[in-house]
C-alpha cells in the first residue's frame, strides 16, 4: 500500500510581473480629442459663425466675352419644351 512517510517535495514558483508605461501618453491624446470634438459641437449645435465665414469674394477677371449671353443660354436650356 501507500507509505505514508512518503512527504512531496516542496514546489517552488516564480511570479514575474511586468509593468509597461504608455497609459499617460495615450490619456493626453484621448483628452486632446475630447477637447477638439466638443468645441466642434459647439459650433455646430450652438448656431456660432467664426468672424469672417460669411464674407466670400469671388472675381473672375478675362471672362467678359465667354459669359456674355450666358444667362439667356441657361434660360433657354432650362425652359420645358412641350
Amino acid at each position: 500500500m501507500s507509505d505514508p512517510n512518503n512527504t512531496v517535495p516542496d514546489r517552488n514558483t516564480t511570479t514575474t510581473t511586468t509593468t509597461t508605461s504608455g497609459g499617460a501618453g495615450m490619456g493626453i491624446v484621448v483628452g486632446v480629442l475630447v477637447v477638439v470634438v466638443a468645441i466642434i459641437a459647439y459650433f455646430i449645435f450652438a448656431g456660432g459663425e467664426m468672424p469672417g465665414t460669411n464674407d466670400v469674394n469671388i472675381k473672375i477677371e478675362g471672362a467678359g466675352d465667354v459669359v456674355d449671353g450666358a444667362a439667356d443660354a441657361i434660360e433657354g436650356a432650362t425652359t420645358p419644351s412641350e
